[in-house]
């Protein structure tokens, strides 16, 4: 059931056709664009489902170029956690249980927000423990770089579904830990407890905000015809759908 509904979100907004879902849409886009770079046209109903999919170009959205290969990625992200310092062989096992495990195969040959969703979260948490193994060189370039990416994966893992919010309070608490552990530093001034702090929000605040903001810019600004989700919204954002009743009227506040 929930290919069949992903898929036609996909299949939205291939047509550019505006709809209304529970989830943010970084994860529909993503499947959208996979699709249409595959030569999907977004013609198939997806009705029900069990649908054949017959001549309709499908293997971009249900595996390819998107799920596959982002669960494949999920396993090489395990055996780069070298620096949580579990030991060699504890990466390297989760990596190989991932590649074996019925369920994450299952995930990645359906269209699916899970997988995209299980690649941000271990991409935060990978920026997180990359960040941390930087902390005797703050400010440096690698730093900057790896707290960035991480508020990069945090935008991309809420952006993709709300329990990505989870991952933010994991990354929220390590950040909390690491600030209450400088400003317990002696040696530390003030001014430079204050950079860490500003670049903490800057990075791990800001930038995700930023970034969420604008994927629903991107949402809104590709999904400009009208669909089954004008109801949700009032008479004014109506008038700016292409095909609607109430298209370039002037609506009254």
């Amino acid at each position: 059931w929930d290919e069949t509904h992903f898929g036609k979100m996909g299949s939205y907004y291939i047509n550019r056709t505006f709809f209304f879902d529970v989830h943010p849409p970084l994860g529909k886009m993503l499947i959208g664009l996979a699709g249409y770079l595959s030569g999907y046209d977004g013609t198939f109903p997806f009705q029900k489902p069990g649908d054949r999919y017959e001549q309709h170009n499908y293997i971009g959205m249900r595996g390819v170029r998107l799920c596959r290969l982002v669960s494949t990625w999920l396993a090489f992200l395990c055996l780069s956690i070298q620096s949580i310092h579990f030991g060699t062989a504890s990466p390297s096992d989760i990596a190989v249980c991932l590649f074996a495990d019925t369920g994450c195969i299952t995930l990645s040959q359906y269209i699916l927000l899970d997988p995209i969703l299980m690649f941000f979260l271990m991409g935060a948490v990978l920026s997180m423990v990359k960040c941390n193994s930087c902390a005797d060189r703050p400010f440096s370039a690698s730093w900057w770089f790896w707290l960035s990416l991480t508020g990069v994966n945090l935008a991309g893992a809420m952006g993709v579904k709300f329990v990505g919010l989870f991952v933010v309070l994991l990354v929220g608490l390590n950040t909390v830990y690491d600030l209450w552990d400088l400003l317990g530093n002696l040696s530390l001034s003030l001014v430079m407890f204050g950079k860490h702090l500003l670049a903490r929000v800057l990075c791990l605040i800001m930038l995700p905000l930023a970034l969420y903001t604008a994927m629903f810019a991107v949402h809104f600004a590709v999904l400009n015809r009208s669909g089954p989700g004008d109801g949700f919204f009032s008479s004014a954002f109506q008038s700016q759908l292409i095909g609607n009743n109430l298209h370039n009227l002037s609506v009254p506040e």
